[in-house]
């Protein structure tokens, strides 16, 4: 009897627990309220306007600082900052391009278009990581650095970049901005969800390192994040140029990672590189993301470990490389790879390296290399002794062969001398050298 009375009060805690179970369900999917931010559109248009209607250059610029510039919010102001834009260069650009502003001019008035695509591309960022922490989206307008950017709590949208599409009028543009012509061609507007995720993903990313590896990853990262969320890939050339060629590309990752000359050729930058495709290295960033992604059991942690991901901590860094088996062999590996492929000084032709007798009498010191090297370019320094201990230079001369390079000198007798060879001495193909110090003493005599 006792049991059969108690059902009917179990069904209803039942009951009641479905439904509080249901309200904090919807309390979890609940749209967070996103502030956006266009005053600053509306500015630069009131500016725009003034400045057109006069030829003079000081009402112009008075007209631009009065009505933008001291006008602009944190975001714009931020913007400044970052890129570091100045007055005279929002000047040249609205003077110069005016087919350009004109045809970008509906689409930045009509910022409230794409609110609506912009909040959801956040709630679905929400949705594939949850600690998701609140940013403040502005519409900023640039001078062509950037159609984008992430930092702090400030999601930056360059306006002038992400507000175009096919039928931009970029006609008067110089061929310094092909790569902005290019972009155009991406029909921007329609990709406007998936720019505003990647950068809100960098406002929740660490501090980067400067280098090529710590940068790929950060931009690939935040590729994989907002492909995860909004279910569409990036819409630039570098997807499919990697898609096709993911051999070539991922070889030679593993042999320029590590010297920072060759940053330009795999992040921001124009198609005026060694693949002839813009960011290359935002889909190697990508696919080592991908990768760490394929191999979780748990895909929420994944995509929290990779956001989360501390660029300051070489080891964690590394494990999760090193995790993917993406690469060839570890990062470590792939380091040791690319020492061993630097130039190295091999010789010094008049003495051993350390002598203590050599004659002050000797002019010339030639230092002998392992392989050819870029004879425009020479780069000495000092030793660990400082300038004291540097000789007299009167030039500095490669052989014909590239092979050597010889510095004519004037010695004192019973000194001791430092000659630092930086690794700013470099090969046609930008391997650099091993540094490597000349250090001798002359002779009493």
């Amino acid at each position: 009897m006792a049991i059969k009375a108690l059902r009917p009060v179990g069904k209803l805690l039942l009951l009641l627990a479905a439904v509080i179970f249901s309200l904090q369900s919807c309390k979890k999917t609940e749209s967070i309220p996103q502030e956006i931010v266009s005053q600053d559109i509306a500015n630069f248009w009131e500016a725009y306007d003034k400045i057109q209607a006069t030829k003079d250059s000081a009402t112009q610029r008075k007209h631009l600082d009065e009505l933008f510039i001291n006008k602009a919010s944190r975001g714009q102001k931020a913007l400044f900052e970052n890129r570091r834009y100045q007055p005279e260069e929002y000047i040249e650009a609205i003077t110069n391009y005016p087919k350009f502003w004109n045809s970008i001019r509906e689409n930045t008035l009509n910022t409230a278009d794409f609110n609506d695509e912009m909040k959801e591309g956040v709630n679905k960022l929400r949705a594939v990581y949850p600690d998701l922490t609140q940013s403040t989206i502005y519409y900023t307008m640039g001078v062509f650095r950037t159609p984008g950017t992430g930092f702090d709590d400030l999601v930056l949208i360059g306006s002038e970049f992400a507000l175009g599409d096919v039928n931009t009028n970029s006609s008067e543009f110089p061929e310094r901005y092909n790569h902005i012509k290019t972009y155009y061609k991406t029909n921007p507007t329609e990709n406007i969800q998936f720019l505003n995720v990647h950068e809100y993903v960098h406002t929740q990313q660490k501090e980067i390192v400067n280098n090529i590896l710590s940068e790929v990853l950060f931009e690939g990262i935040a590729d994989f994040a907002a492909t995860k969320a909004t279910g569409k890939e990036s819409p630039f050339a570098y997807v499919n140029y990697v898609k096709n060629n993911e051999p070539k590309v991922k070889a030679l990752f593993e042999k320029q990672v590590f010297n920072f000359r060759k940053g330009r050729e795999w992040r921001w930058n124009s198609a005026d590189n060694q693949f002839g495709v813009s960011d290359v290295g935002y889909q190697v960033g990508y696919n080592i993301a991908q990768a760490h992604y394929d191999k979780a059991d748990d895909k929420t942690l994944a995509i929290k470990e990779l956001i989360e991901l501390d660029y300051n901590n070489e080891d964690q860094v590394e494990a999760l490389i090193d995790g993917t088996n993406y690469l060839s062999g570890s990062v470590d590996e792939i380091f040791e790879r690319y020492q061993a492929g630097r130039p190295k000084v091999v010789a010094i032709k008049e003495f051993e390296n350390g002598s203590q007798t050599v004659s002050p009498k000797l002019t010339t010191i030639t230092a002998v290399f392992s392989m050819k090297m870029n004879t425009g370019i020479r780069s000495t320094g000092f030793g660990e002794l400082g300038k004291d201990y540097f000789p007299k230079v009167e030039s500095i001369d490669f052989a014909e062969d590239a092979m050597s390079v010889t510095y004519k000198v004037k010695l004192e007798p019973n000194k001791r001398y430092q000659i630092m060879l930086e690794n700013g001495y470099r090969t046609d193909n930008d391997d650099m050298l091993h540094s490597y110090v000349i250090d001798f003493k002359t002779a009493a005599k």
